[in-house]
């Protein structure tokens, strides 16, 4: 180091956590900030363990986590050297006494052992995931086993909803940078990633309605609307499925096969990718010379006389437009509608004149055949129909007829030909009363 970093070095040291904002005053009134300052001996502890080069930091963790899986709770010095048999004792000695310092190891004079601190299982949490396994999506599962796990404990922080919705987010950022890159290879490595993400989702979702619910029922109403929020997020995941699919589908069309081997682009493309140098393939292309062909005058000549002398077909000659023609008499057919509305109307009709206020439905319904028969009672809620009323034509006479169906739910056999059995029902007028009785006079 050299003496311009080791004054600056020493210039940061003396700088309190105050003195890097704007005002001198740290934010107290932040949530984060008051949750590092009462976790203050456990930054000091991981920044005892962590401060310093890089092989003696890897040792300390190496030192501390070796400790924290003995069995005893009272470990002897013999212990350690036994354990630590593979170690010089020199550093052994040093990394022992940055434990102890950072009141991570008891030392007991007495009777001369060494306990582990409740600082040191705190510690041990965070360190945790140095020796997992390294297992795909360790950041993803991280955050959602300690939802979960605080779930279960009844430990449960705002802060950790925070940080799993943030993580999701960033996986949408990326899942959506994938497809917008229109790479088969970006996109296909992304959709396995995506996968287990939704897999990791899934079995999280239960824990994560269950937080809802419970902060829902004890009135929290932060807690229910990071809950909230979190599950918005997990559906905007979950929707991207569809995505993925749209995305292959383009690339899978994008595809180029080469004639008639069954090899495509995408095949060149990943046996190239398995090539460790590129540049071999071009070896030996240029081994051989050009060799030039000389042709001589009359040869030149040969081949010119027959190709004119070759047999070519005739370029077709140019016709003349066909004569106009009178076009054949023809009929316009016209769909007209069936003949039953408008007898219907003419019956309704007849019975307005002569001032009826209510009939029975059996007449305006039966008739004929039973597919007439159907189609009629399929014209009675057209009466009165608001919406049809403004039409023209056959359709809204109907519509703007003075009656209205009423059905009963009794039902009854029929004296018809067609038909057996129908539901009972009326048609009444809507005209007033005093309306009917003058057209009755």
């Amino acid at each position: 180091m050299t003496e311009h970093e080791a004054s600056a070095a020493d210039s940061e040291q003396d700088l309190r956590f105050e003195d890097y904002f704007r005002e001198g005053s740290a934010p107290t009134e932040a949530l984060l900030w008051w949750q590092l300052e009462r976790n203050e001996p456990l930054l000091t502890a991981l920044r005892a363990l962590c401060h310093g080069p890089a092989a003696l930091v890897k040792l300390r963790v190496w030192v501390f986590m070796e400790v924290m899986t003995l069995p005893s709770s009272r470990i002897s010095r013999e212990d350690l050297n036994r354990h630590f048999h593979q170690l010089r004792d020199e550093p052994l000695e040093l990394v022992l006494k940055r434990l102890r310092e950072a009141e991570l190891l008891l030392w007991d004079a007495q009777h001369q052992l060494y306990g582990v601190t409740p600082l040191a299982q705190q510690l041990l949490g965070l360190l945790s995931p140095l020796v997992g396994a390294g297992a795909q999506d360790a950041d993803l599962t991280a955050l959602l086993t300690n939802v979960t796990g605080a779930h279960q404990l009844g430990t449960l922080d705002p802060a950790q909803l925070q940080h799993l919705q943030a993580q999701l987010a960033r996986l949408y950022d990326e899942f959506a940078d994938a497809i917008a890159s229109g790479s088969e290879f970006h996109l296909r490595r992304a959709r396995q990633r995506f996968e287990r993400a939704l897999k990791l989702v899934e079995r999280a979702s239960e824990a994560l309605s269950a937080i809802m619910v419970q902060a829902q029922e004890q009135g929290n109403a932060k807690l229910e609307r990071l809950a909230r929020e979190l599950g918005l997020a997990q559906a905007r995941l979950l929707s991207m499925a569809s995505q993925f699919n749209r995305a292959l589908q383009q690339a899978d069309r994008q595809r180029v096969t080469l004639g008639s081997t069954g090899l495509t682009s995408t095949d060149v493309r990943r046996w190239l990718q398995s090539v460790p140098y590129l540049e071999n393939l071009a070896l030996g292309a240029l081994s051989r010379p050009v060799h030039p062909v000389m042709v001589a005058q009359h040869e030149l000549l040969d081949t010119t006389e027959a190709e004119f002398e070759r047999d070519r077909p005739k370029a077709k000659e140019a016709e003349a437009l066909p004569t106009a023609q009178v076009a054949p008499e023809g009929e316009l057919a016209v769909m007209s509608l069936p003949p039953e509305m408008g007898i219907m109307q003419a019956l309704l009709t007849r019975w307005m004149d002569a001032g009826e206020i209510e009939q029975d439905l059996a007449p305006a319904v039966l008739g004929g055949s039973y597919a007439r028969a159907s189609y009629r009672a399929q014209l009675l809620p057209l009466l009165g129909d608001p919406q049809a009323q403004h039409l023209t034509g056959a359709t809204g006479d109907m519509a703007r007829q003075p009656w209205r169906v009423h059905w009963s739910p009794e039902q009854g056999a029929i004296a018809d030909e067609h038909v057996q059995w129908m539901s009972r029902g009326v048609l009444r007028s809507t005209l007033p009363i005093e309306t009917t009785k003058d057209s009755k006079e």
